[in-house]
């Protein structure tokens, strides 16, 4: 079943990348004429190494929060950063709209996830990349690093992320990007990333520590879709989705019945919603164990293709990183601060 849900999902992105194609073929040539006659001679456009905003700046766009916010990091003032797709915004459904494309033609910078994560603008992307540079995050990552599910074909698992050791290979490219357009403040993007580094790196080791801690015998995430596979395989958990790698695969009633099977034999305290995802998969599972004696309680809600919300700790990459660790840790029997590494993570509601 489960190789089912992943062709399933291989076909859900063929079909993603015809829709975007339609929608080049036939809007972009008309925004880059309605651009090209706003900005006069079209040989004007700006090139990477002729930044388009006042004052030198570089006018920068990127996909998801986990992408903008470390190109904000190292980027600092001198970048006007834009970001695609907010939070609680699902990337394998997102549609692009025209104030998007519009952002996208108009920067100077492009950088995405990669590996099919933004589906349905992996054409737009292509096609931008023959006027500017566009860099994917996880382009440079060795094949070895990389996940490919039983099924999946050649398509590795997107949500690198997931794993704080694995995603700080990817600032070299972020850096790489940056200072490639701006060679003058070359050394300052290197310097914030050294120190941003270290963050990673002190994460990832509160990771281990944290997920080390729940019970062998408890050490079973189990959420909406497989967006934790990264995640699984570097802190030493079995993870079990319910959907397949894009929330787009659907789940069938035999997957359902086969992991409320799981939950009862094992005994699984907590399953975990994620906040880009619908809850009803994970209700049907906690309402299937409870028809068959075993209470099973939502352990939170994690971040998984999305973060928090703009201007919290959650709503920065670090911040759901802590956030997800110190959950998952905390429901499944581990040992954790209630507020995470920093001790900046919100307080579960109704706690002062």
């Amino acid at each position: 079943m489960q190789k089912w849900l992943l062709n399933a999902d291989a076909v859900a992105f063929r079909m993603a990348n015809r829709h975007s194609s339609f929608f080049f073929r036939i809007f972009l040539p008309l925004l880059v004429l309605f651009t090209g006659c706003q900005n006069g001679d079209p040989s004007t456009a700006p090139t990477e190494n002729s930044p388009s905003s006042n004052g030198g700046r570089l006018k920068v766009v990127a996909t998801v929060g986990m992408v903008a916010d470390i190109v904000g990091e190292i980027g600092g003032e001198r970048i006007e950063l834009a970001q695609l797709m907010g939070p609680g915004v699902d990337p394998h459904l997102y549609k692009a709209t025209r104030d998007d494309v519009q952002q996208i033609m108009t920067a100077d910078l492009v950088f995405t996830n990669g590996l099919m994560l933004e589906g349905r603008l992996e054409d737009t992307f292509n096609r931008i990349a023959q006027k500017k540079p566009v860099f994917a995050m996880t382009r440079d990552l060795p094949q070895d690093l990389l996940l490919k599910p039983d099924g999946a074909g050649d398509h590795p698992d997107p949500h690198v992320w997931m794993d704080v050791a694995a995603w700080a290979n990817c600032l070299d490219v972020i850096t790489e990007g940056l200072s490639k357009s701006l060679p003058d403040h070359a050394t300052e993007f290197q310097s914030r990333a050294v120190a941003y580094r270290k963050s990673l790196q002190a994460l990832h080791e509160y990771g281990l520590s944290a997920i080390g801690s729940i019970p062998e015998s408890s050490r079973v995430l189990v959420t909406s879709h497989d967006a934790f596979n990264y995640f699984g395989r570097a802190y030493n958990l079995e993870v079990l989705g319910v959907q397949g790698l894009s929330t787009e695969s659907e789940a069938g009633l035999q997957r359902i019945n086969e992991l409320v099977d799981l939950l009862v034999e094992r005994k699984v305290p907590a399953v975990f919603v994620e906040s880009s995802v619908p809850q009803k998969n994970i209700l049907a599972l906690i309402d299937g164990a409870k028809s068959r004696g075993h209470e099973v309680k939502i352990g939170g809600e994690l971040f998984s293709d999305a973060m928090g919300a703009a201007g919290t700790y959650e709503g920065t990459y670090l911040g759901m990183l802590d956030h997800n660790i110190t959950m998952v840790a905390r429901a499944l029997g581990g040992t954790a601060p209630e507020r995470g590494l920093s001790g900046r993570l919100a307080l579960p509601k109704g706690q002062p």
